[in-house]
């Protein structure tokens, strides 16, 4: 209460805050009064948003003002989540920074940014009314959805749907509302839940020795819990204070060799007692202290020009050609930091590197590292989120693009490995983010430094190493001396107008050197970056070729499963038994090209002896089976990894002689500028991952096309005179890294919608941008999941600040949603798409 003279006005808190949805504002909640000491700026709230849905909310912002002044009702916060802020503020600068950058809403970057477990929200529950009698017979949906309760009076409606398996019970539930069978109400779901384990201690009433002796001649005839309790004083006696000490349930029956039964008399008497105590999900690393590899002469210049690089600038571009020990220099750079006091974060594109890279960096910093990545449980990626944000130890860590989100208070250096791969870029959902220029942005706030790091840098990175913006170190020598690897060229073409094509899909070369590493017990990869069996299915008879009913695409022949599958939207059938249009049977039905699939069963046709491998998305699609498939291949229980562009990806295999690559054309041949561009750094790349240690290896490249200036440099390994060519290329035709390319994607279920919306929104952006505007334009694939797309292409000059080009958008936004059928079309935003 404030006095002001005879007058006394109410002065009450408010908060401002993000809720996990994709809204534009942020909202204003008042802060009851005893809460007003615990709520902080990145506090989780509990609010009410809507009728009855509870969400998580992060404070952004907390203010007051004259509640006598309000002219509509503030709701007031419902509950404090966490006593202790869950977010930094400076991490709520770089929400910012990505909201107003990638244009989307600052609730699409919460969501992205937040574990699930920190989240709390409300869901729909279904409660089953006992007196209800059915005056008619109930339709057959509706007796499903009551039988699903069998005992239970209460249900969510995820939980009902998985019982009944009826894909939307909502009109179910509706009309069983209007019966009286049940009733709904809203629940709050509960996130984060510490995992507990029991653990055994002595009971204080026989820490004093008369006690425990009397404790052990009570157990004169119980020879078995005497022995317990022996063993158990013998092992807490080993640890730091006698009497005081414990140990988990589990390990005293594992190593005293005892059954629960046993401890449970011993519980009974009271000499020993049970608790939960809270444990960490998180295997903890080996602690370890390897000392620091001796580097070469080579790598010590190259990180003696990072160091001084890093004076002077905040970003380094370190390009290193593939094998010249890159990673030794991170290590290096990541032991100076951390001796420091201070955090670092190291990137990788995939999930598929990390498992390699981790037992690699954990010989040298143990539990000074963590990993961080979707493949962990929701749980386990909380504990790391709490771990970071209450403590600013020391720490590695090492992650993919959402490692960015993580809590750091104080980050020295962040390392973005393989930097030029596409991964780094978010796609769906919002925030459509690139890793590699927001961990430059995340530095910078940090005041730390970024290093960049590639055998084949992004256009876009070296383009701003070339212009000064960044430092650039050159890495042009293998560690060791090793060769580069000889790379063959085989003209597929030539070979199939002289009929010496004898197999599909491999040239007489590539089966001869296979069978030579083979031979002396070296492995092979084989890249074709294309999974499935084949990616088309065709009549013989009529030409038929299956489709996606969801999408513009031909659907993916699966002959482990015989099924067709679209890879867009996930759309499954089984391969029919006949043709759907002229009738003829399933043999008839051929089928073409060739994916991962139909290489496996190839090869071990060809080589019926070794040990075949497939790393693609359909065999690796969980933690554990990445992990498998690259142990088996580094420990040599396999001889011929047959993969995707995962196998491209920086994997560092000892025994890999010989390399494959079996249509370098299909990277060529995508309506992309940046097609060459990528394509030559998969040929490259793929190419690197051969004889990387006391010999030199071999690439097997197949193509239609040998005289391709792509193939012909990437041939040469020559990544500057790539560079040089794509950079005029790019600058007469206005592409990155002279402009700025934002894309605006409208999508409806409608197409002649959004044809119609998509030409009015462009001429609204032309009246104020000109020339900078193209399209609307159809997409390759303009029917993704049953929604029709259309493109709008900003082209704007780099030197233009995105500041009024967003205020423009936004604006634009604004105007289009006054006509009618605007709101039957979803429209975003992609900034600097890939």
């Amino acid at each position: 209460m404030v006095y002001h003279g005879c007058l006394s006005v109410l002065t009450l808190k408010y908060a401002e805050v993000i809720l996990p949805l994709s809204l534009a504002n942020r909202y204003t909640y008042r802060i009851p009064p005893d809460l007003e000491p615990r709520i902080f700026i990145g506090s989780c709230v509990i609010v009410q948003f809507g009728v009855k849905r509870f969400y998580t909310a992060i404070v952004w912002a907390i203010h007051t003002k004259d509640e006598s002044k309000n002219t509509y009702e503030i709701k007031e916060i419902y509950a404090l989540l966490d006593p202790i802020p869950v977010l930094r503020q400076l991490q709520l600068r770089f929400w910012e920074w990505l909201s107003f950058y990638y244009c989307c809403r600052l609730g699409d970057v919460y969501n992205a940014a937040v574990p699930s477990g920190l989240k709390l929200e409300s869901e729909t529950a279904v409660m089953y009314n006992e007196n209800f009698e059915a005056d008619s017979m109930l339709r057959p949906a509706e007796q499903s959805v009551l039988e699903a309760f069998s005992g239970q009076t209460k249900l969510t409606i995820s939980e009902l749907e998985k019982k009944t398996g009826l894909r939307n019970v909502m009109p179910v539930i509706s009309s069983l509302m209007a019966l009286g069978a049940v009733e709904v109400c809203e629940e709050l779901k509960h996130g984060f839940k510490p995992k507990t384990q029991t653990y055994i201690r002595l009971s204080i009433a026989f820490h004093a020795e008369e006690q425990l002796s009397a404790a052990f001649n009570s157990l004169k005839r119980a020879h078995k819990q005497m022995a317990l309790l022996s063993f158990f004083l013998e092992e807490i006696q080993m640890q730091e204070t006698q009497m005081a000490q414990e140990i988990s349930k589990k390990e005293l029956l594992k190593r005293s060799g005892c059954s629960a039964t046993v401890l449970d008399e011993l519980l009974k008497r009271g000499i020993l007692e049970s608790y939960e105590k809270e444990v960490e999900r998180l295997q903890p690393m080996e602690v370890v202290a390897h000392v620091l590899n001796c580097l070469s002469e080579e790598q010590q210049s190259a990180l003696r020009q990072i160091q001084d690089v890093f004076r002077i600038k905040d970003v380094c571009l370190l390009h290193g050609i593939t094998s010249s020990g890159k990673t030794e220099i991170y290590i290096h750079l990541i032991d100076e930091i951390l001796q420091k006091g201070k955090q670092v974060l190291y990137l990788l594109p995939e999930i598929a590197l990390t498992t390699q890279i981790t037992k690699r960096l954990s010989y040298f910093f143990g539990d000074r590292m963590l990993v961080y990545h979707s493949r962990f449980s929701d749980s386990e990626r909380v504990e790391i989120w709490n771990r970071i944000l209450r403590g600013n130890d020391p720490l590695l860590v090492v992650g993919v693009r959402s490692s960015l989100f993580l809590p750091f208070g104080n980050i020295g250096l962040i390392i973005v490995d393989e930097e030029h791969d596409h991964s780094y870029k978010q796609q769906d959902p919002a925030p459509r983010y690139h890793a590699r220029n927001a961990a430059i942005v995340l530095a910078g706030m940090h005041g730390a430094k970024t290093l960049l790091g590639s055998a084949t840098p992004s256009i876009d990175s070296y383009y701003n190493a070339l212009a000064g913006k960044y430092g650039l170190v050159d890495l042009s020598v293998r560690y060791g001396e090793v060769r580069v690897p000889e790379i063959l060229t085989v003209d597929i073409r030539e070979l199939k107008r002289k009929k010496r094509m004898n197999n599909a899909l491999f040239s007489p070369l590539m089966i001869e050197k296979i069978d030579e590493a083979l031979k002396e017990g070296e492995q092979a990869i084989l890249f074709q970056n294309r999974r499935g069996f084949a990616p088309v299915l065709e009549c013989n008879n009529c030409g038929w070729v299956p489709h996606c009913v969801n999408c513009d695409v031909s659907l993916t022949y699966h002959k482990q499963r015989h099924e067709l599958t679209c890879h867009y939207c996930g759309y499954r059938v089984r391969v029919p038994k006949s043709c759907p249009t002229c009738g003829e049977p399933e043999a008839e039905l051929r089928s073409i090209g060739f994916g991962t699939e139909k290489v496996e069963e190839e090869i071990k046709a060809l080589f019926p002896a070794a040990r075949v491998g497939r790393l693609d998305f359909d065999t690796a699609h969980t933690r554990t089976a990445f992990e498998r498939i690259l142990s088996d291949f580094e420990q040599g229980n396999t001889d011929i990894l047959i993969g995707t562009q995962m196998v491209s990806k920086g994997l560092d295999f000892a025994n890999v002689s010989v390399v494959g690559i079996l249509n370098a054309d299909s990277l060529m041949n995508i309506p992309d500028f940046r097609a060459h561009e990528r394509a030559f750094q998969l040929l490259v790349q793929v190419s690197g991952r051969s004889g990387r240690r006391n010999k030199r290896g071999t690439v097997v490249l197949q193509t239609f096309s040998s005289e391709h200036p792509i193939i012909r440099l990437a041939v040469r390994s020559d990544y500057k005179e790539m560079a040089r060519l794509q950079l005029e290329e790019r600058k007469l035709f206005r592409y990155p890294p002279y402009f700025r390319i934002i894309e605006v994607v409208l999508r409806s279920r409608k197409e002649d919608v959004v044809h119609q919306i998509s030409f009015i929104y462009a001429d609204k952006l032309r009246n104020h941008l000109n020339e900078r505007i193209l399209g609307p334009v159809v997409p390759p694939i303009a029917r993704i999941q049953a929604w029709y797309i259309r493109k709008i292409i900003l082209k704007i000059e780099i030197t233009v600040a995105i500041a009024p080009v967003r205020t423009l958008l936004d604006r634009v936004s604004e105007e289009m949603e006054h006509l009618s059928n605007f709101r039957q079309v979803a429209v975003h935003y992609d900034v600097d798409p890939v």
